[in-house]
């Protein structure tokens, strides 16, 4: 995925750093004598109403795990503790509780702190790294906890005033404000399959995780980075919108343990100024069909090479990232209206769109014994696989799952490698590099780079 030249400028920033520590939530007490701001000359009044139902339902989180590591002198293995601080949001009674990935990615004891100081130790239910969005469940809970609600019917504006609650630096509950700054913002570097509401309301690191709420006091947002230069809050902050997290929560509480993404099978690029005039376009607006997947939810719509999608189900999309997001959030079959261009005429296509196709597990892999390959293991790449691992579900070729490293293949691949072609002839199953000899060429890809080597 490409750099966007804003991450160039500036460090983008997992809000949920730190170790945990003693931090505890503040005690639950708010203001009963406040109204909430109608106007813009109410703004001397106060969120206190707002912050009264919202903050109770926001947790503060501690998360502490084990890493691997081999000493760099001695080459002797050995465990460290680690750990993470972070923030969530309780959104059922019962003691599910929805915070950022990255919070929890890795760790083996989560405990969870209530605004009114009770705590619970939590398991993981759902962890969802394309998203960064998890789910938690609360163990030994007896009562009804305080929750919010998930507003996922996405009626924000730029402009509308937001709350963003959580737990910066582990100082405890923490309320600050500002307003939705943009929406639908992509090519983040965050996710490329994100589109995020960007917010000014100061987000530190130990917000991850944690609420940007509405003036109706409903969850709209899970707070999940910053761009900054410093590592602090420097006003541009980003949310996963509520309609994903409902997506992740409802596959959580489904009983799923994996969030099942649909696609529409088609593959495009961004509209530019020369791209507009070339297709005689009033403006920049879209995204211009390249590739349709055979047999896929677009095809089946009739959409093609050179259609422009400007819309779907009435919100416009000018990226790749914009339209997996808006397909990404609809449940499997659902039915979708696409907005095109179609030769400067506009047209309007029904899809239903259907999970990617192919076999995403991981475990399924080939060993090659013999050859330069030998302790390898290999997957034949297909679109859900390619999705899964974060890539393009149109690629081709053979992805390396391990490598032994006793095995001559060590010496040359790494896991995540992508091998494209053997000696000039494109690769798309394992049993083509069998007994692979020396002096052949592989073509491969490490971390968006391509190259091709000669093994020896």
């Amino acid at each position: 995925m490409k750099t966007p030249p804003l991450a160039i400028a500036l460090a983008l920033s997992l809000a949920a750093c730190g170790q945990p520590d003693d931090s505890r939530a503040q005690d639950g007490v708010f203001a009963d004598n406040r109204i909430l701001p109608a106007d813009a000359l109410s703004m001397k009044a106060s969120f206190a109403p707002v912050v009264r139902q919202a903050a109770p339902a926001v947790v503060n989180i501690a998360a502490i795990g084990v890493q691997q590591y081999r000493d760099p002198f001695w080459g002797i293995p050995g465990q460290r503790q680690t750990g993470s601080v972070g923030s969530g949001v309780i959104v059922r009674a019962d003691g599910v509780v929805v915070t950022n990935n990255h919070v929890i990615e890795g760790m083996q004891q989560i405990r969870v702190t209530l605004n009114d100081r009770r705590e619970f130790s939590a398991r993981v239910v759902l962890a969802d790294a394309r998203s960064d969005i998890a789910v938690l469940q609360l163990e030994g809970v007896n009562d009804r906890l305080p929750t919010l609600n998930i507003d996922d019917r996405e009626e924000q504006q730029v402009g509308d005033l937001v709350l963003a609650i959580g737990n910066p630096f582990g100082v405890g509950q923490t309320v600050t404000n500002g307003i939705i700054s943009a929406l639908n913002r992509t090519e983040t570097g965050i996710s490329d399959s994100g589109s995020f509401i960007q917010t000014d309301a100061a987000i530190n690191p130990g917000n991850s995780g944690g609420a940007l709420v509405d003036m109706d006091g409903d969850l709209i947002g899970i707070n999940t980075a910053i761009f900054s230069r410093s590592g602090s809050s420097s006003g541009v902050g980003f949310a996963v919108p509520a309609t994903l997290v409902k997506r992740v929560v409802d596959s959580a509480v489904g009983g799923a343990t994996v969030v099942v993404r649909p696609w529409l099978g088609v593959k495009g690029e961004t509209v530019s100024a020369d791209i507009a005039r070339g297709f005689g376009l009033e403006r920049p607006q879209g995204l211009v069909v390249t590739e349709v997947w055979p047999g896929g939810p677009g095809a089946r719509a009739g959409l093609r090479q050179g259609d422009v999608i400007t819309a779907v189900d009435g919100v416009e999309v000018n990226d790749q990232s914009g339209l997996n997001f808006r397909v990404g959030t609809r449940e499997p079959n659902a039915a979708v209206e696409i907005a095109v261009l179609r030769g400067g005429r506009p047209l309007t296509l029904t899809a239903r769109v259907q999970p990617l196709p192919g076999d995403p597990d991981l475990d399924r892999a080939t060993v090659i014994r013999q050859g330069v390959l030998s302790g390898a293991q290999l997957l034949a790449l297909n679109p859900a696989l390619a999705d899964r691992l974060g890539g393009d579900p149109f690629m081709s070729g053979v992805i390396v799952g391990a490598v032994d490293r006793r095995g001559y293949a060590a010496r040359f691949l790494a896991h995540g490698d992508l091998i494209l072609a053997l000696d000039g002839r494109p690769v798309t199953a394992p049993n083509q590099l069998e007994n692979v000899p020396r002096g052949a060429q592989l073509t491969l890809q490490r971390r968006g780079q391509q190259a091709t080597l000669l093994i020896r």
